[in-house]
């Protein structure tokens, strides 16, 4: 009898528990324009690897992940990184400690909806810097982008070429975030030091799911 009343219970309560970790934020409409342009920020980007210990926001997070992978054309589909066969084979993440009015956790982005999905709940920074050689960059940062790739959905079409177009693909998305890091004033660094397996493990990614990049963003 006990058993049964357990179970039930459980059922009432599983989609609650199942809501509550993939809780959806949409997020503010990215801006077109600045008073800083594509020449100043290009000049200006520098690798910052030491943050103040201040929140980011979620307009700037927002303006983040947009120019990581957002939606450019609603028509097409097609996003402001170049992506061969227009397959888009990355996906970006951020794991958040510090930023107002945001849960921490580790959220992913959806571009198709300019949002972002919470799965696993808590402050991961110190997991994540555990795993990547113990850079004080990781668990400092008030975010972490981390950008993976899913290769499968590029080289089922490329052939084994297409391992090179996915790598090529990251770094234009990492240059976008550079430059729109600059524009809003922050710092960032691109860090490609990390045990692959340990990332895996904190973002829980699916198999097949490779990370490429970790990137900690704060302001200057």
């Amino acid at each position: 009898m006990k058993i049964f009343i357990f179970l039930g219970l459980f059922l009432i309560l599983l989609p609650l528990i199942t809501s509550a970790q993939n809780k959806i934020v949409k997020l503010p409409q990215p801006r077109f324009s600045s008073n800083v342009s594509v020449e100043e920020a290009i000049l200006k980007r520098r690798s910052v690897r030491e943050y103040r210990n201040e929140p980011l926001t979620i307009q700037e997070i927002s303006q983040i992940l947009w120019s990581a992978q957002g939606i450019t054309d609603k028509r097409t589909g097609f996003r402001t990184a170049p992506s061969a066969g227009a397959l888009y084979p990355l996906e970006v993440y951020i794991v958040v400690g510090n930023v107002k009015d945001l849960t921490p956790g580790i959220y992913r982005y959806r571009p198709q909806n300019h949002d972002i999905i919470l799965f696993s709940s808590g402050d991961k920074r110190m997991d994540l810097y555990r795993v990547s050689l113990m850079q004080d960059c990781i668990k400092d940062a008030p975010v972490v982008m981390v950008i993976s790739a899913i290769f499968e959905r590029t080289t089922r079409k490329y052939g084994e070429r297409g391992i090179r177009y996915v790598y090529m693909e990251a770094g234009h998305s990492a240059q976008n975030v550079y430059l729109q890091c600059e524009s809003l004033g922050l710092g960032m660094v691109v860090v490609g030091a990390f045990d692959d397996e340990g990332v895996k493990k904190v973002l829980n990614l699916e198999r097949g799911e490779t990370p490429i990049y970790l990137i900690p963003i704060g302001r200057k």
